[in-house]
Protein backbone atom coordinates (compact mmCIF):
# COMPACT_ATOMS: atom_id res chain seq x y z
CA UNK A 1 0.00 0.00 0.00
CA UNK A 2 1.27 3.73 -0.63
CA UNK A 3 0.84 6.27 1.62
CA UNK A 4 0.10 10.25 0.42
CA UNK A 5 0.79 12.84 2.40
CA UNK A 6 -0.82 15.80 2.13
CA UNK A 7 0.05 19.41 3.85
CA UNK A 8 -0.74 22.79 3.88
CA UNK A 9 0.85 24.04 0.48
CA UNK A 10 -1.55 25.59 -1.88
CA UNK A 11 -3.15 23.72 -4.87
CA UNK A 12 -4.65 24.65 -7.53
CA UNK A 13 -4.70 21.75 -10.13
CA UNK A 14 -6.89 19.89 -8.03
CA UNK A 15 -8.02 17.52 -11.34
CA UNK A 16 -4.73 17.12 -12.33
CA UNK A 17 -3.25 15.70 -8.79
CA UNK A 18 -6.16 13.54 -8.52
CA UNK A 19 -5.07 11.55 -11.42
CA UNK A 20 -1.95 10.39 -9.10
CA UNK A 21 -4.55 9.27 -6.35
CA UNK A 22 -5.67 5.37 -6.26
CA UNK A 23 -8.61 3.62 -4.26
CA UNK A 24 -6.11 1.97 -1.57
CA UNK A 25 -3.87 4.59 -0.42
CA UNK A 26 -3.54 5.38 3.13
CA UNK A 27 -3.76 8.71 3.38
CA UNK A 28 -1.73 11.08 6.82
CA UNK A 29 -3.06 14.59 5.92
CA UNK A 30 -0.95 17.63 7.80
CA UNK A 31 -2.73 20.06 9.79
CA UNK A 32 -3.61 22.70 6.98
CA UNK A 33 -3.58 19.99 4.17
CA UNK A 34 -7.05 19.19 5.55
CA UNK A 35 -8.26 22.34 3.39
CA UNK A 36 -7.84 20.10 0.56
CA UNK A 37 -9.16 17.27 1.27
CA UNK A 38 -12.60 17.98 -0.17
CA UNK A 39 -11.52 18.64 -3.40
CA UNK A 40 -8.89 16.47 -3.76
CA UNK A 41 -11.80 13.80 -2.78
CA UNK A 42 -10.31 11.61 -0.49
CA UNK A 43 -10.77 10.45 3.30
CA UNK A 44 -7.54 10.70 5.31
CA UNK A 45 -6.91 7.36 7.73
CA UNK A 46 -4.40 9.83 9.96
CA UNK A 47 -4.71 13.45 10.61
CA UNK A 48 -1.34 14.76 12.09
CA UNK A 49 0.17 18.12 13.46
CA UNK A 50 -0.03 20.97 15.69
CA UNK A 51 -3.26 22.82 14.15
CA UNK A 52 -1.68 26.35 13.94
CA UNK A 53 -3.58 26.71 10.31
CA UNK A 54 -6.04 24.71 10.37
CA UNK A 55 -8.82 24.14 13.42
CA UNK A 56 -8.59 20.40 15.04
CA UNK A 57 -11.73 18.85 13.04
CA UNK A 58 -12.32 16.58 15.89
CA UNK A 59 -13.15 13.49 13.55
CA UNK A 60 -13.21 9.66 14.26
CA UNK A 61 -10.34 9.40 12.67
CA UNK A 62 -7.11 8.63 14.43
CA UNK A 63 -5.56 11.86 15.39
CA UNK A 64 -2.29 12.81 16.50
CA UNK A 65 -1.86 16.14 18.09
CA UNK A 66 1.94 17.45 18.39
CA UNK A 67 3.18 20.84 20.16
CA UNK A 68 3.96 23.75 18.25
CA UNK A 69 7.22 23.73 19.37
CA UNK A 70 9.06 21.02 18.06
CA UNK A 71 11.90 19.91 15.72
CA UNK A 72 10.23 18.13 13.24
CA UNK A 73 7.98 19.84 10.64
CA UNK A 74 4.16 18.44 10.76
CA UNK A 75 4.79 16.90 7.31
CA UNK A 76 8.23 15.48 8.55
CA UNK A 77 6.72 13.94 11.63
CA UNK A 78 3.71 12.40 9.26
CA UNK A 79 6.60 10.99 7.37
CA UNK A 80 8.53 9.59 10.20
CA UNK A 81 5.44 7.95 11.47
CA UNK A 82 4.52 6.32 7.74
CA UNK A 83 7.92 5.02 7.81
CA UNK A 84 7.74 3.88 11.60
CA UNK A 85 4.44 1.73 10.15
CA UNK A 86 5.86 -0.01 7.58
CA UNK A 87 5.47 1.89 4.65
CA UNK A 88 7.79 1.94 1.35
CA UNK A 89 6.03 3.72 -1.26
CA UNK A 90 5.38 7.78 -0.78
CA UNK A 91 3.32 10.10 -2.72
CA UNK A 92 3.51 13.98 -1.52
CA UNK A 93 1.03 16.84 -1.81
CA UNK A 94 0.67 20.20 -1.19
CA UNK A 95 4.58 20.64 0.17
CA UNK A 96 5.56 23.42 -2.59
CA UNK A 97 4.32 26.74 -1.65
CA UNK A 98 5.19 30.56 -1.16
CA UNK A 99 6.97 30.37 2.13
CA UNK A 100 10.50 28.76 0.80
CA UNK A 101 11.91 27.40 3.65
CA UNK A 102 8.74 24.98 3.96
CA UNK A 103 9.79 24.13 0.33
CA UNK A 104 13.11 23.23 0.86
CA UNK A 105 12.38 21.54 4.11
CA UNK A 106 9.62 19.21 2.37
CA UNK A 107 12.34 18.80 -0.69
CA UNK A 108 14.40 17.38 1.19
CA UNK A 109 11.78 14.68 2.62
CA UNK A 110 12.23 12.77 -1.01
CA UNK A 111 16.44 12.65 -0.09
CA UNK A 112 15.44 11.16 3.84
CA UNK A 113 13.36 8.68 1.60
CA UNK A 114 15.95 7.94 -1.40
CA UNK A 115 18.73 7.24 0.63
CA UNK A 116 16.01 4.82 2.98
CA UNK A 117 15.93 3.07 0.12
CA UNK A 118 12.39 4.10 0.04
CA UNK A 119 10.01 4.87 -3.52
CA UNK A 120 8.18 8.91 -3.27
CA UNK A 121 7.35 11.39 -5.40
CA UNK A 122 6.14 14.85 -4.94
CA UNK A 123 4.10 16.69 -6.69
CA UNK A 124 3.27 20.48 -6.92
CA UNK A 125 1.20 22.32 -9.79
CA UNK A 126 3.47 22.01 -12.51
CA UNK A 127 5.56 18.63 -11.83
CA UNK A 128 6.56 15.72 -10.62
CA UNK A 129 9.59 15.90 -8.72
CA UNK A 130 11.87 12.43 -7.45
CA UNK A 131 15.64 11.86 -6.43
CA UNK A 132 17.64 9.64 -9.03
CA UNK A 133 20.86 7.73 -8.17
CA UNK A 134 22.41 4.87 -9.67
CA UNK A 135 18.85 2.93 -10.51
CA UNK A 136 18.04 5.09 -14.03
CA UNK A 137 14.90 7.14 -14.07
CA UNK A 138 12.92 7.39 -17.15
CA UNK A 139 10.80 10.32 -19.02
CA UNK A 140 8.66 10.19 -21.55
CA UNK A 141 8.27 12.73 -24.32
CA UNK A 142 4.82 13.61 -22.72
CA UNK A 143 6.70 16.20 -20.75
CA UNK A 144 7.79 18.76 -22.56
CA UNK A 145 10.69 19.35 -20.59
CA UNK A 146 12.82 18.20 -17.66
CA UNK A 147 15.13 19.37 -15.12
CA UNK A 148 17.85 17.81 -13.08
CA UNK A 149 19.63 19.71 -9.60
CA UNK A 150 22.55 18.92 -7.61
CA UNK A 151 20.47 20.03 -4.48
CA UNK A 152 23.14 17.20 -1.75
CA UNK A 153 26.42 18.43 -3.05
CA UNK A 154 27.75 15.36 -4.72
CA UNK A 155 26.70 14.10 -8.19
CA UNK A 156 28.87 12.79 -10.73
CA UNK A 157 28.62 10.10 -13.33
CA UNK A 158 25.67 11.66 -14.45
CA UNK A 159 24.11 10.06 -17.63
CA UNK A 160 21.43 10.98 -19.59
CA UNK A 161 20.77 9.09 -22.77
CA UNK A 162 17.40 9.95 -25.42
CA UNK A 163 17.83 13.65 -24.48
CA UNK A 164 18.21 17.28 -26.42
CA UNK A 165 21.58 17.64 -24.03
CA UNK A 166 22.91 13.98 -23.46
CA UNK A 167 25.62 13.68 -21.23
CA UNK A 168 28.42 10.99 -20.18
CA UNK A 169 29.89 10.48 -16.59
CA UNK A 170 29.50 14.52 -16.49
CA UNK A 171 29.07 16.07 -12.65
CA UNK A 172 26.69 18.86 -12.00
CA UNK A 173 27.90 21.47 -8.91
CA UNK A 174 25.79 23.21 -6.79
CA UNK A 175 27.19 26.19 -8.23
CA UNK A 176 26.65 25.88 -11.70
CA UNK A 177 23.10 23.86 -12.10
CA UNK A 178 23.26 23.35 -16.00
CA UNK A 179 20.94 20.67 -16.02
CA UNK A 180 17.90 22.64 -16.06
CA UNK A 181 15.21 22.41 -19.13
CA UNK A 182 16.51 19.61 -21.04
CA UNK A 183 14.08 17.95 -23.84
CA UNK A 184 13.08 14.22 -24.46
CA UNK A 185 13.62 13.52 -27.94
CA UNK A 186 10.75 12.73 -29.72
CA UNK A 187 9.36 9.49 -29.58
CA UNK A 188 11.88 8.20 -27.57
CA UNK A 189 12.32 7.69 -23.37
CA UNK A 190 15.26 9.47 -21.96
CA UNK A 191 16.82 7.74 -19.17
CA UNK A 192 18.91 9.42 -16.03
CA UNK A 193 21.53 7.68 -13.88
CA UNK A 194 23.81 9.47 -11.53
CA UNK A 195 27.24 7.09 -9.98
CA UNK A 196 27.84 8.89 -6.97
CA UNK A 197 25.41 11.51 -5.35
CA UNK A 198 21.66 11.92 -6.39
CA UNK A 199 19.88 14.74 -8.32
CA UNK A 200 16.37 15.80 -8.23
CA UNK A 201 14.67 15.28 -10.92
CA UNK A 202 11.66 17.45 -12.05
CA UNK A 203 9.45 16.59 -14.91
CA UNK A 204 7.19 19.33 -16.29
CA UNK A 205 4.22 18.90 -17.20
CA UNK A 206 2.17 20.44 -20.41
Amino acid sequence: MRCVIIGAAPINNYKKIRSFLQPDDFVIVCDGGLNHIKKLRVKPNLIVGDFDSHKNPNLPIETIALPREKDDTDSVFALKTAISRGFKDFLFIGMIGARLDHGLGNLYMLIKCHEEGLKALMLDDYSEMQIVGKQEAYITDAYPYFSLLNITGLARGITIRDAKYPLENAQIKQDYQYGISNEVLPNKKAAVSVSEGQLLLIKVWK
